[in-house]
């Protein structure tokens, strides 16, 4: 984890990075392009601060970026620390996220800036900042069942890569891995724990063969 964080670190407001299809994990890494120029301002005020802004997805799927409303946003989203970045030529960024931890979304602050900021509670998803102790696995059904899931949608990957993470890590890269819809994206993300996160997996895994 990065600097041992705790829930005294979680500032109580965060900068909203609404995005759509995105899923970040406690203890994930998500490499991002930020172009928009009001992201863009967001990740400059982020970087002169703590680092970390709440990637969280909208609620409406069928929400149109050209028109002037802002989308209704989901109540749980994921505090992501700026690990790495490079600020090209023209402006943009590309970065990498790390998760620290879910929040929840109390309500959205107003704001003189580009970008929309949130009021987030974190507190009850304080295990997120802990090392979880490793619970058992059914490893081979969850293989197979990626396995089978893989091999329909015709889809490739680094078997071996897999293969050798430790099950804490599968928990973590998987749901990131498989391109999921939005919707089960956010039933991933708000599994409670790392046992219910396979779970909902599984099923998921189990739904895209059938």
């Amino acid at each position: 984890m990065l600097g041992d964080l705790t829930l005294a670190d979680i500032p109580p407001r965060l900068g909203l990075f609404p995005l759509t299809g995105a899923l970040l994990l406690p203890g994930g890494r998500l490499p991002l392009n930020v172009f928009e120029p009001r992201y863009v301002a967001l990740l400059e005020d982020a970087l002169a601060g703590r680092r970390m802004i709440g990637l969280i997805q909208p609620a409406d799927l069928s929400f149109d970026s050209d028109e002037p409303i802002e989308p209704v946003l989901h109540d749980i989203g994921t505090i992501g620390r700026i690990s790495s970045f490079t600020e090209r030529a023209d402006g943009t960024f590309a970065i990498t996220l790390y998760g620290v931890s879910r929040f929840r979304l109390l309500r959205e602050q107003p704001t003189t800036r580009s970008w929309r900021e949130g009021i987030v509670d974190a507190s009850a998803f304080a295990d997120d900042l802990v090392e979880a102790e490793s619970s058992p696995l059914d490893r081979s059904s969850l293989m197979e069942a990626l396995k089978h899931y893989f091999t329909a949608r015709r889809l490739k990957t680094n078997w071996s890569t897999i293969e050798e993470m430790d099950d804490s890590a599968l928990l973590v890269v998987l749901p990131m891995l498989v391109p999921f819809s939005p919707d089960e994206k956010q039933a991933l993300l708000e599994a409670g724990t790392p046992n219910d996160r396979a779970e909902v997996l599984l099923d998921l895994l189990a739904r895209g063969m059938s």
